[in-house]
């Protein structure tokens, strides 16, 4: 299975992908765990480059074509090879950020961005989309940590972006699970592992 897990920074999706990775290697799977950007070379460089504030502002799509770059990469040396070899890739972010962030968020040109994405991972859709769902005020209030260059873009910024998460999963409802992000993360866990055994 390919898994994704989306949503606005904040929102629990980082540990609900632990939590899964947990249960499946307690079914005996060997889930390979990667994030975006990052987990390759060049990803977690560009990953630096984007999150750090001295970076300063960037437009819209550059930033789309930075992300893109990243991705394109993982998905040829690390998420088809994986999948090829016949496990589970369990990722943290995929092309839906870029385009909740950078098109829904910044005003990047939506079907230009889809375009791009589909071409740079020549169409490779996950099985699954996991989105916890926060508001904007619950997402910032988690956060313990000084704001990221994106972070500090401003709750505005998040309520687009989480709009355009809504936006996303409502066009593909097949493919995506919207789960309460505020709930504890063992019953939102529970309710992403129900989605997950839907889809095996």
């Amino acid at each position: 299975m390919f898994i994704a897990f989306e949503g606005i920074d904040g929102c629990g999706k980082s540990t609900l992908l632990q939590l899964i990775a947990e249960r499946l290697r307690a079914e005996g799977r060997d889930p390979l765990c990667v994030r975006e950007p990052g987990s390759t070379p060049l990803g977690e460089r560009v990953r630096e480059a984007l999150l750090d504030p001295a970076t300063g502002e960037l437009t819209a799509w550059t930033e789309v074509c930075l992300f893109t770059a990243c991705r394109a990469e993982m998905v040829w040396t690390q998420i088809r090879p994986a999948l090829d070899a016949g496990r589970d890739v369990l990722l943290d972010r995929y092309f839906y950020s870029t385009l909740a962030y950078q098109a829904y968020g910044q005003g990047a040109d939506l079907e230009a961005t889809w375009k791009l994405q589909l071409e740079a991972v020549e169409g490779l859709l996950p099985d699954l989309v996991l989105l916890p769902d926060v508001t904007e005020e619950v997402a910032t209030a988690r956060r313990r940590d000084g704001d990221d260059r994106m972070e500090a873009k401003g709750r505005d910024f998040l309520a687009r972006v989480r709009v355009g998460f809504m936006e996303l999963a409502r066009k593909d409802a097949e493919r995506w699970c919207v789960l309460d992000g505020a709930a504890a993360p063992e019953v939102v866990a529970a309710a992403g592992w129900d989605a997950v055994t839907a889809k095996m």
